[in-house]
């Protein structure tokens, strides 16, 4: 991007904020982003969210609710547009009424929730209202952050090494195999851009498949191209490039670079500048759970990729220059979800682990003035909680219905019958989850279906259970209420 351009777009950026922020005195609103790594449960989160909301939930931990300040939630339409609205009644259905999980997160959307409330202390008193203006987009989209800062050689040099990695190199096979035939220097090729390209989704694709489910390396679009399927911008593949060695012009390489560089323009910059560039609050969502089930090589690929993720936000405290020229995210919440698959009594270990995985990059968040916290949590809890027998030993165990054709030892679940699991136990220091005291595949976590929630004599169907919730509104959106 030129200067003169990069220019024009921070004037123009500008002018909406300073329109956007003329809107706040008329309209208070905060705008939340919800985002989270692979199958963490986004869709979920921001289901429930909206659900308790509107449905008036006493919340305890979330002391606007807690203390019946908080007068009414709806729906509204949403302020941009030209973004999907996220159907949050269609997940609604399919948890309540099909008793399914909603299709994963693959394309951003937003959706508008207007909160009547009173204020409770000094001189704002009375009745206030907040807009709340919910982000919905995926992980991968975040990560793609990172290549902002990144040259295309540069990223083809990180991108191989990682893939030669022991646990990697298996996958990459069919990938490495087609890079060796390629010449950086050779003629440019369409045939043999679309070749490359694909070999290297496919790697992508095998590694989201597989151990690397927990994380995930950019470009994150080339998963979910949407309208942008077989464009040039998502047909590249890095090279292995001399380390040092100009681009000839006119190469294959220049082609890819070409590419890269466009895929940075037309796709991740555009995410940056008009959504992103825009959140005030944020929560990462991350099946910390599942890292910990693969061993000690998937915890420390997530905790890198959780580095990745902080080093993306603009972060720091709001001021009204900085809320014009440079906005920021002031509150960044990690949640490790899937809580509702283990015993209460090692939810506190869970949220300890998670604090470890990000203790580094939250050490230089909160250095910048914002705040970054953690929270163990279950959106919708799908189990209860029970004990089993196991010889002369009593087991803390979760029951639930697993979801048709899941395996728990010998048996396979038709969907429909329930049973007790004893999904094994986390350490109790965080620390021994990197030093191999939870074998790989030890825990048994099923995949459990939606609860029946039951309907009463007027009927109303009951509001959905949750883990810790609360604690996650409160921490994001708590001081708006006071």
């Amino acid at each position: 991007m030129s200067v003169i351009t990069d220019l024009a777009s921070r004037a123009g950026f500008a002018a909406q904020s300073l329109w956007e922020a003329s809107g706040q005195l008329i309209q208070p609103s905060l705008r939340l982003g919800v985002t989270g790594l692979a199958r963490s449960g986004k869709t979920v989160f921001t289901t429930a969210l909206v659900h308790h909301l509107t449905r008036g939930t006493s919340l305890p931990a979330f002391r606007a609710s807690a203390e019946g300040r908080i007068r009414r939630a709806h729906l509204s339409p949403q302020p941009d547009d030209a973004v999907p609205r996220f159907p949050y009644e269609e997940h609604m259905a399919a948890l309540t009424e099909s008793r399914r999980w909603p299709q994963s997160t693959n394309r951003i959307s937003e959706l508008r929730v207007d909160i009547e409330y009173e204020r409770r202390s000094g001189w704002r008193t009375g009745p206030a209202s907040l807009a709340l203006d919910i982000v919905d987009y995926p992980g991968e989209w975040l990560l793609d952050l990172a290549l902002l800062d990144s040259g295309y050689a540069e990223w083809s040099r990180q991108t191989i090494e990682a893939s030669r990695r022991r646990d990697r190199a298996p996958v990459a096979g069919r990938w490495h195999d087609i890079l060796q035939s390629l010449d950086p220097a050779g003629a440019s090729d369409e045939m043999l851009a679309s070749r490359a390209s694909d070999a290297f989704k496919d790697y992508l694709t095998a590694l989201r498949a597989g151990g690397e489910a927990v994380a995930t390396t950019p470009p994150g679009r080339f998963l979910m191209p949407g309208d942008l399927a077989g464009s040039p911008a998502l047909t590249f593949a890095p090279l292995d490039l001399p380390r040092g060695a100009p681009i000839a012009p006119g190469s294959f390489a220049a082609l890819m670079e070409r590419r890269f560089e466009a895929y940075k323009t037309h796709v991740v910059k555009p995410f940056f500048r008009d959504h992103f560039q825009r959140i005030d609050r944020q929560i990462v969502l991350v099946d910390v759970l599942a890292a910990i089930d693969a061993g000690p090589v998937a915890l420390a690929e997530l905790e890198e990729a959780l580095d990745q993720v902080l080093m993306a936000f603009r972060i720091g405290r709001n001021t009204l220059l900085s809320r014009l020229f440079s906005p920021r995210a002031d509150r960044v919440l990690f949640a490790a979800t899937k809580a509702d698959h283990i015993h209460h009594t090692d939810h506190d270990r869970l949220d300890a682990i998670l604090r470890l995985l990000v203790n580094r990059a939250s050490r230089r968040t909160e250095a910048a003035g914002a705040r970054v916290g953690t929270v163990a949590l279950a959106s919708v809890r799908a189990t209860r909680e029970t004990t089993i027998r196991e010889g002369r030993e009593t087991l803390r165990a979760v029951a639930g219905v697993p979801e048709a054709g899941e395996r728990v030892g010998g048996e396979v679940f038709d969907g429909e019958t329930e049973a007790a699991v004893f999904p094994g136990e986390l350490p109790e220091t965080a620390e021994a989850v990197f030093q191999g005291a939870v074998p790989p595949g030890s825990l048994r976590f099923p995949r459990f279906r939606p609860p029946r929630l039951p309907v009463d004599a007027a009927g109303r169907m009951a509001k959905m259970p949750h883990i810790r919730l609360d604690r996650a509104l409160e921490f994001l959106l708590g001081d708006r209420f006071a």
